[in-house]
């Protein structure tokens, strides 16, 4: 009797231990069949990699295993070089990441490199990007006397820097691609090197190519918000942007987004255009407010 009961003992313990081990062994099983596709990361203008440390653990602690690259390129003043330069080393940095994901990748893309990363999208015929996450990102412009143009071009204000960004020199300073000022639209068509190009607005022999590689996107993800204080208007985090009259026309009634130059509306009607917007944070919080992350990134992240 008393080895039959060392043996029931031995079983309960047995059975202990495996209940513990198999929901791990599960878990691991889960990661590895399934898996986290991996996350690459694009800064803004003036970042480096290290100020994403926040925005890394919440992806580790929602999604573990993720493996997350924040690309450590153009870094503080060196994010003022040419937006298409930019896209061309990004673009490197970021394909053999592409072509170990065999399942595909996700982008978060912050301020300024939320254009880098369109300019990618659209350029790179075979990426594998599903979730394109536009963090707070000028998609439709900046037009706004910030700090960061006080400390960029003391000598302007937002009213008189068409004259620098509008030439050709002015247009070798990254803010200056996406500079659009509502008040000389002409200008900006002709001079703007980059997004004038990106959004078709002046003919563009690529435009086609370019939508058509664009909406290999699985979702597009637009996150802003009214207390921002950088992005100018607030709006151009979704493709809103001034008029004339710098009264804001939202996303739906830009001609952009109805002639579907390069396939917002498509998104749309797909389903695949996401828009969140949250109060209360500052250009600089984004990507370390959890409540951001939870609410507009973590759902789009698997």
């Amino acid at each position: 009797m008393k080895g039959s009961h060392s043996a029931i003992s031995s079983q309960r313990r047995n059975s202990g231990a495996a209940g513990l081990l198999f929901p791990l062994l599960g878990a691991c099983l889960w990661a590895a069949v399934v898996g986290y596709k991996p996350v690459i990361i694009v800064h803004g203008l003036f970042d480096s990699s290290g100020d994403f440390k926040n925005l890394q653990r919440f992806i580790n602690e929602s999604h573990p295993g993720t493996n997350v690259t924040v690309i450590d390129l153009f870094d503080r003043s060196a994010s003022l070089q040419p937006m298409w330069k930019q896209v061309e080393g990004f673009k490197a940095a970021i394909y053999p990441i592409m072509q170990n994901a065999a399942d595909g990748v996700h982008f978060i893309c912050y301020s300024q490199g939320g254009l880098v990363c369109r300019g990618i999208l659209s350029t790179l015929s075979d990426h594998n990007v599903h979730s394109f996450i536009s963090l707070s990102s000028p998609q439709a412009g900046q037009y706004g006397d910030t700090d960061y143009l006080r400390y960029l071009f003391p000598q302007f204000v937002k009213s008189n820097l068409y004259h620098l960004c509008y030439t050709s020199i002015g247009q070798r300073i990254s803010i200056c691609n996406y500079w659009n000022d509502p008040h000389h639209r002409d200008l900006y068509v002709n001079s703007s090197d980059y997004l004038a190009l990106l959004n078709s607005e002046r003919p563009n022999p690529n435009s086609t190519e370019w939508k058509k590689n664009f909406l290999k996107i699985k979702k597009l993800v637009l996150i802003g918000g009214p207390d921002d204080g950088v992005i100018t208007p607030w709006q151009s985090s979704q493709f809103g942007f001034y008029d004339d009259n710098e009264t804001v026309v939202e996303m739906q009634q830009q001609d952009l987004y109805l002639r579907d130059v390069f396939g917002l509306k498509t998104l749309a009607a797909r389903g695949d255009l996401i828009v969140c917007s949250v109060p209360g944070v500052e250009h600089v919080m984004w990507h370390s407010n959890e409540t951001v992350f939870h609410m507009c990134m973590e759902k789009w992240l698997v």
